[in-house]
């Protein structure tokens, strides 16, 4: 989150978050309490994958550049994925299109 913060340079952000006990903690809760003046946290229901746009672009990254994949170390699988991530990025359309998917207007 602090390294977040810190690329977003002064901008707000919105954090929507699954229902993942550890989210739930107290030292989470006082952590975001102090983070308001940049940070809004909307909460997904329990089990919700469908409204969670995170879930799409994983499955558009195994779909691509995790498919058939055996990687032989961590590293590869992290360059693999560190890969699709950039390419969602540099796409104009396809980050909107998980939002879309998941219901959220942008």
């Amino acid at each position: 989150m602090e390294d977040l913060k810190r690329d977003l340079r002064g901008q707000k952000a919105i954090l929507v978050w699954d229902g993942l006990p550890a989210h739930k903690s107290r030292a989470m809760k006082e952590y975001l309490l102090r983070q308001r003046q940049w940070l809004t946290v909307e909460r997904l229901p329990g089990y919700a994958p469908d409204l969670n746009p995170v879930e799409t672009l994983w499955g558009n990254i195994k779909g691509q550049e995790l498919a058939n994949r055996c990687a032989e170390d961590l590293a590869e699988l992290d360059s693999a994925v560190r890969g699709g991530m950039e390419r969602v990025r540099k796409s104009r359309k396809l980050p909107f299109s998980f939002l879309q998917h998941a219901g959220l207007s942008f």
